[in-house]
């Protein structure tokens, strides 16, 4: 199994900002005022599956669309802004519908940062699936029959048992320290993020020694973050940058 020395080498190594052009997380990065952050950050966090490259310019041509100023964008959202923008299973459809619930969220209810406080205030833990139902209950009571699949793909069911990557990834952004993340949200500790699981850092963490369960779901996240967190009790998910060097080397 990869020892400590090894997973902060790599940790420390990649954590830096030149990891942001890459990412989608250059996508928040574009903004200073914590509400664009957190609606950049959602929106990008919704379209980050699939091929990196493809999905990053998919984002370039939405934030186009949104001339930059998301917050603005959700507030006075028509679904005709849009035009014919799709990704893979979100057709435009879908996008309106999560737009629209978020136009709701922010104009009634206080906002992304608010929906999730409660959600946590509620739990009291990431890794009791309620937290996530919480949130997806919320778009889910307020979707009609425009909600297709990629709706439901966009904002996941946690009762399907899925690791909830883009969720988990998306609370990193949110929670932990910069230089890459952005800790504007202080209601939820470091300690409790979970690992954002996909198919690269299960096949890297299994090569490390750090994971044995064979499924990519919600279980083998909190297996792994659990063997992280004995590497680093209060901030385990700051190795997901190490899972993240450990497979450029090895390409």
């Amino acid at each position: 199994m990869i020892t400590k020395f090894e997973l902060d080498k790599l940790a420390e190594t990649y954590e830096n900002e030149d990891f942001i052009k890459d990412d989608p997380v250059r996508m928040p990065h574009r903004f200073s005022s914590n509400k664009d952050i957190e609606v950049a950050g959602f929106i990008a966090s919704l379209v980050a599956y699939g091929a990196r490259k493809v999905f990053i310019k998919k984002l370039e041509s939405l934030f186009t669309i949104a001339e930059n100023e998301p917050l603005n964008f959700i507030l006075n959202f028509e679904e005709k802004i849009l035009g014919d923008f799709n990704y893979r299973f979100g057709k435009t459809e879908d996008f309106a519908q999560i737009f629209y619930i978020m136009k709701e969220l922010y104009t009634n209810d206080g906002g992304l940062d608010a929906l999730f406080k409660y959600a946590y205030e509620q739990v009291g833990t990431l890794r009791n699936p309620k937290f996530f139902q919480i949130v997806a209950d919320y778009f889910y009571s307020r979707a009609d029959e425009n909600a297709g699949q990629g709706f439901y793909f966009m904002i996941p069911n946690p009762q399907k048992g899925g690791a909830m990557k883009r969720m988990n990834m998306f609370l990193r952004w949110m929670v932990r320290k910069p230089p890459v993340d952005f800790g504007i949200w202080n209601f939820i500790p470091s300690s409790e993020l979970l690992i954002p699981l996909d198919v690269h850092v299960a096949r890297v963490s299994r090569e490390m020694g750090l994971l044995s369960r064979n499924s990519n779901d919600f279980k083998a996240v909190v297996e792994l973050t659990d063997k992280l967190k004995q590497f680093d009790p209060d901030d385990p998910v700051k190795y997901d940058f190490a899972t993240f060097g450990y497979g450029v080397n090895r390409n």
